[in-house]
């Protein structure tokens, strides 16, 4: 099997003597990642226009793992239940508090649904900023595009994602916070993006999603727009490689030397 080195060598020949459609093909099938400093794009160009940027919140803008680990430990915990790793905790995050709290449930468990709701949502509202922080490089980003129009699409509910957006001073980026009770659907249904486009006149192929989870990724697909997945966040990193979003970056900062 060809080192590292020997595949970035067949790389960057087959982007000087074709085009960043090949590359990007051949460094999807051999797994390996592109990094920023390698600006490779779907259409070989070198910076991609875009008008309107949606972006992912948890893991993406807002640290926010710590808080929501600890918050599930704690309704375990009041219900008597074992506490879970935290990285297992984070890999049921990213479809909704329903769907979190199932999966730390598990079947074995869960009776206790309703119960846990309870205590985790009273739980995670008092305690939703005692460690979340911006992630690395968002307010350069942000102020980079600050003549973008921009919008925060989640499927975290609107309270909590406007309580933590308000704390850390970035509600000011955006013209609209959409949460997970906002519209009647979530990521990845493409009618949540359909709204979107419709009220803000947007074009699809000018129009981007970034974000840390698949979700962002099938949710720009299922609705024709553009995915830009960060690697770096709480989604898992082989699973975001093996969707084939658009473009990858590595922190939210490399969308700066994709996109204008």
């Amino acid at each position: 099997m060809p080192s590292q080195s020997i595949k970035w060598i067949q790389a960057v020949f087959i982007y000087l003597t074709l085009d960043g459609n090949l590359v990007k093909q051949y460094l999807l099938e051999t797994n390996l990642y592109l990094p920023r400093y390698l600006v490779i794009l779907s259409k070989g160009e070198m910076m991609k226009k875009i008008e309107l940027m949606i972006f992912d919140f948890d893991g993406t803008l807002v640290s926010t793992g710590t808080d929501l680990i600890q918050a599930i430990n704690y309704m375990l915990n009041t219900l008597a239940l074992k506490e879970k790793p935290g990285q297992e905790i984070l890999s049921f995050v990213g479809d909704g508090i329903g769907k979190l709290i199932e999966g730390v449930l598990g079947q074995n468990n869960i009776r206790y649904r309703e119960e846990a709701m309870t205590i985790f949502t009273d739980y995670y509202g008092k305690h939703l900023l005692d460690n979340a922080r911006l992630c690395p490089h968002v307010e350069e980003v942000l102020k980079n595009y600050k003549n973008k129009t921009k919008i925060i699409l989640t499927n975290k509910r609107y309270i909590y994602t406007l309580a933590i957006a308000q704390g850390l001073n970035i509600t000011q980026y955006f013209v609209e916070i959409i949460g997970a009770d906002s519209t009647p659907f979530l990521k990845p249904d493409r009618r949540v993006v359909d709204h979107i486009l419709s009220k803000y006149k947007a074009a699809k192929e000018d129009t981007l999603i970034i974000g840390d989870g698949i979700n962002d990724i099938f949710v720009a697909r299922n609705s024709g727009i553009l995915s830009c997945a960060c690697l770096n966040g709480l989604g898992n990193r082989q699973e975001l490689l093996n969707a084939h979003a658009d473009y990858y970056c590595e922190d939210l900062l490399g969308i700066n030397s994709l996109f204008n």
